[in-house]
């Protein structure tokens, strides 16, 4: 059930949702072409933070340029980048559950059952933390079809 102050939060976001401020068409969430500006996704899993990658450790899967913090990493993502890779193209996990696409912010992310999610912003993650699991199976419900709306 949805406390006030959640659907307050609801409310207050869900204008964000309504219709992207952005292309759209893109398999991964890019600005500029590089993917979770420039975060290492290693790193969420290995640190358990957002660290800043490089151009120097860099590589180009599914039309965005992925940005690593060391040659380790890089080379952990080339072996496997669906174990490393945010969900739903690094779309916001909370906005997809609601049928809608918007931007991420590196910072608002979660690891759960080993896969990685991002929000548009604290306050959106925060939200979507209320229920996970229900998210998701919304998020992967509207996910196979969000791009082509």
């Amino acid at each position: 059930m949805l406390t006030r102050r959640t659907l307050i939060g609801l409310l207050a976001v869900s204008p964000l949702f309504a219709r992207p401020a952005f292309a759209a068409s893109a398999e991964i969430f890019n600005v500029d072409g590089i993917a979770i500006r420039g975060t290492d996704p290693v790193a969420y899993f290995d640190q358990m933070a957002p660290v800043v990658g490089s151009s120097d450790h860099s590589l180009m899967w599914k039309g965005a340029e992925w940005q690593f913090s060391s040659a380790e990493n890089l080379k952990n993502f080339k072996a496997n980048p669906m174990a490393y890779a945010p969900q739903y193209g690094g779309y916001c996990a909370f906005a997809l559950s609601k049928g809608a696409l918007a931007t991420t912010d590196p910072d608002a992310w979660t690891i759960y059952e080993g896969k990685l999610y991002l929000n548009y912003s604290a306050n959106v993650r925060k939200i979507w933390s209320q229920n996970i699991p229900g998210n998701i199976a919304l998020a992967d419900a509207n996910w196979p079809t969000i791009l082509g709306a």
